[in-house]
């Protein structure tokens, strides 16, 4: 399916990769396919697709979001409420995006307060 050229100039490269799933997506359906299991970034790497110099920024963004759990070289799906949480709000803004479309942040910032404006 095409996009606009605008939304092609203005989306990340990641989230222009297979369909709008992002590296964080991949990483953590690939987890909560094996939630028994703890893996190295190299294995989350090679079943994932996401690429070499991706791989340990998406893993420390999602363990500082609770998403997953780090002990030595392994990585594990985190805390079933966390990712609970996490997947009802993917959920929630799928669905967002797919009833009214998604937010445009030039537009969000063209009609946001400053904080000079309200003193």
């Amino acid at each position: 399916m095409p996009i606009d050229i605008e939304t092609f100039e203005s989306s990340p490269e990641d989230r222009l990769q297979h369909n709008g799933e992002t590296n964080a997506d991949r990483v953590m359906q690939f987890l909560a396919a094996n939630p028994d299991q703890a893996f190295t970034q190299s294995e989350i790497r090679d079943a994932t697709g996401v690429k070499a110099g991706s791989i340990s920024v998406v893993l420390s963004r999602l363990e500082d979001r609770g998403l997953v759990r780090h002990k030595g070289n392994y990585w594990a799906l985190g805390e079933a409420d966390d990712v609970a949480a996490y997947a009802n709000m993917v959920e929630s803004t799928r669905t967002a995006n797919d009833r009214f479309g998604e937010e445009d942040m030039d537009e969000w910032l063209e009609h946001a307060v400053d904080d000079e404006d309200t003193e």
